[in-house]
């Protein structure tokens, strides 16, 4: 027994010698590497109206490496589409400046542009939104940096104009129930498409704290209601039914459906929101 116990010791004080040396081996490697420059992130999603306007859409860049801290001339970037986007140039985008200068003085950060058309688009599109796949080229300015291999995908989605902001008498059934905690709600545009509601459930909005109300978007009239915590705050969910809500486009009345769930019990809310 012994001699096995003294033998299992000797392998592992082995594998963690070994170890070291690996890591300090990747050290060397990782100081011996070059500095790159391109895109910062790996995916960005881009929503904007397709009203027949144009869009200027900016996109992190950097340089990082090594030396990267070391460099002391500008390095400016050119960027190219690849040809694994199914964005169409001239159709949904257009590089009027395919380059970028990353400066000493802004530590090597910048933004490289594109345009976003929607002159055409009809919303929403019958198949899936386009992607348009960039990456660094060519690099000069300093021989220590090399354009990235790593790109960019950044979806462009085309969304119809909406305007539901504002503030809307309510019928509120829960469970088929009509509940009276409050008859008016309040709609606040976060984004594109992106609104809050003042009131959730069957509670009065003081009694709850959090965030008041639930978020919901709108695309092209067809309303949803993403998987939320109600009022960000409890571990109960919120939920749209799906293909329950909509809008009205004549009348301007919204109709949205949605479930909160607790540990034990779930209701199904359904209101009915009337502009004031």
């Amino acid at each position: 027994m012994k001699k096995i116990k003294y033998l299992l010791i000797l392998i592992l004080s082995t594998s963690i010698l070994t170890s070291c040396f690996d890591d300090e081996t990747g050290l060397e490697l990782n100081a011996e590497g070059p500095n790159v420059a391109g895109f910062t992130n790996t995916r960005e999603n881009v929503s904007k109206i397709a009203s027949g306007d144009e869009y200027q859409i900016p996109l992190k860049m950097k340089v990082s490496g090594p030396t990267s801290l070391d460099l002391t001339n500008d390095v400016t970037v050119t960027f190219a589409a690849t040809a694994a986007s199914t964005a169409i140039e001239g159709v949904h985008y257009r590089l009027d400046n395919p380059t970028t200068t990353l400066t000493k003085a802004n530590n090597y950060l910048g933004y490289g542009t594109i345009v976003m058309l929607s002159d055409g688009i009809d919303a929403p599109l019958a198949g899936p939104s386009p992607i348009l796949v960039l990456q660094a080229t060519t690099t000069s300015g300093d021989g220590n940096v090399n354009p990235s291999g790593k790109p960019v995908e950044i979806t462009l989605n085309y969304a119809c104009f909406s305007d539901l902001s504002g503030t809307y008498s309510v019928v509120t059934l829960r469970d088929g129930a009509l509940i009276t905690k409050y008859t008016t709600v309040n709609f606040v545009e976060m984004g594109v498409g992106e609104y809050r509601t003042s009131e959730v459930g069957h509670w009065a909005q003081a009694s709850l704290g959090g965030t008041p109300g639930f978020t919901f978007y709108d695309v092209c009239g067809v309303i949803t209601v993403p998987e939320q915590n109600l009022v960000d705050l409890y571990s109960n969910i919120v939920n749209g039914l799906l293909g329950t809500s909509s809008v009205d486009a004549d009348t301007g009345i919204i109709t949205i459906s949605y479930t909160v769930e607790g540990g034990d019990w779930k209701s199904i809310y359904e209101t009915v929101y009337t502009p004031m």
